[in-house]
Formats: structure tokens, sequence, C-alpha cells
């Protein structure tokens, strides 16, 4: 199946159904941090992520990087739905990430990531990293660069190398 008719299958969902299909789809570094799509739309993305002893610095709180991983993550998402149906891909080029408070094992936190502005081919999103309890733990401010088919990045055209196995899950949930 190509990248055309995953889209034709992907988009009509619904944004808990698309969050779903994708969190079970996790490809890459976003496997490896483990976070958890609940809602992914154009307008609206957000997600979980259950901190464990992996995803700490050696002070044991939460390391940077994931918090810049998980804004990173969900912006990009974001204007991904917006640009897919067009057959654009969308790929991060600036992340700015405040961290407001730490965290240890066994936080969960959740990540609501929305558009903030577009100017030509960018468009900037802003994540609000959070707890369980509602505490702000950081804020990404991250950049997206809308890309044409073909476009070529580190000599390959840019695209989907991880897949969502749309077909098999619909249908395995439809019967």
């Amino acid at each position: 199946m190509d990248i055309q008719q995953i889209i034709k299958l992907f988009l009509p969902l619904p944004p808990e159904q698309r969050a779903a299909l994708m969190s079970e789809s996790l490809f890459g570094f976003d496997a490896l941090v483990g976070m958890r799509f609940s809602h992914v739309a154009d307008d609206r993305v957000s997600a979980s992520l259950v901190v464990t002893d992996r995803h700490v610095q050696p002070y044991g709180l939460v390391h940077g990087g994931v918090y810049a991983t998980l804004g990173e993550s969900t912006c990009s998402v974001g204007v991904a739905m917006a640009v897919m149906a067009s057959g654009d891909n969308a790929v991060g080029v600036e992340n700015t990430t405040r961290f407001h408070r730490g965290a240890r094992p066994g936080t969960t936190l959740q990540i609501e990531a929305r558009p903030l502005s577009e100017q030509g081919s960018y468009r900037t999103w802003q994540a609000i990293i959070t707890s369980g309890e509602g505490t702000r733990h950081a804020t990404s401010r991250v950049t997206v660069a809308v890309l044409a088919p073909g476009t070529r990045i580190a000599g390959e055209d840019v695209g989907l190398v991880g897949g969502l196995d749309v077909e098999s899950k619909i249908r395995g949930s439809d019967g």
C-alpha cells in the first residue's frame, strides 16, 4: 500500500482513533521514548508519557532532552496532519524548550500541542507539558518546515520510513 492509500484511510478517522493507531505504530525515537498519543488532529495533538528510570539524568530528574522530544514529536505530528492530504511532509527545524519544574520516575506527563502561527512554508506550534496534577514542567515552541514531495534531505527524498499499518488495523477492528 502506498502512502497516498494510507492517507486516504487515515485522515477520515476520528482524532482518537488516529491516536490509537499511531501509538500502536510508534517508530524510531518515538518508540524508544515511549510516548502514547490520545488525540491527533491538525489543530491539536495530545499525548502522555509515564516517566521511568530511562528518562532521567544523573540527578534523577527528567532529562531536558525528553521534554524537547515530547514537544518536537507532538508539534511535528500536528503539522503533518495539516499538510498530509496535499502530499507534503513536515520536518522540525527549530525547537526551543523551557524547563519550568523537574519530574521524577512515576510521574505521568501530559503533552498538549496547538498551532501558534503560519508564515510561508513554516508553521510554529507550542506544546505545554504538565503532570497529572496540572503542574507545568516544560513549554516547547517548535517551528516545522512544510516540504513538498520530492524534497531531498541527507541525499534522500523526505517521506515516511516507518509506517502505519492502517489497512490491517482498521480491518482487524472491524472484524
